[in-house]
């Protein structure tokens, strides 16, 4: 397992872009709209890791509401598994929560499942895996 993806909800994209083209002085290298989660999405390469910025596409969105209760910043870490539905059930079989029972397709052409945060010690986890 390695880590695929460090999530950073923002309230301005465009904003967040320029910030972050700067900061990693590297350009952004794909914009991705996932409409299932109302989230409009620009990836950073960092090394072997990835940087995502993640904003609302409405104010229903899940993004919209983490970011109205608790501010923007880091929204998820991402591991990068072989097997997810694998994962998932090692996981689940060991007490950890899944927020969802089935992988749902995520940015960047992956799979994705979630971890409940209250068992990562505040921390919300994502499993990624890469659609063949």
């Amino acid at each position: 397992m390695k880590i695929d993806h460090i999530g950073i909800a923002v309230s301005n994209l465009e904003e967040a872009i320029q910030t972050y083209e700067t900061v990693l002085n590297t350009p952004c290298y794909k914009r991705e709209v996932v409409e299932g989660e109302k989230v409009d999405t620009a990836f950073f390469k960092t090394g072997e890791s990835k940087v995502e910025l993640l904003g609302g596409t409405s104010a229903d969105s899940v993004i919209s509401k983490y970011i109205s209760k608790r501010g923007e910043g880091i929204h998820h870490i991402a591991f990068e598994v072989d097997d997810i539905r694998k994962e998932m059930a090692r996981l689940e079989s060991e007490g950890f929560t899944l927020l969802n029972s089935e992988p749902k397709s995520g940015a960047d052409n992956k799979l994705v499942a979630f971890l409940h945060p209250k068992e990562q010690h505040g921390v919300l986890v994502e499993l990624c895996q890469s659609r063949k």
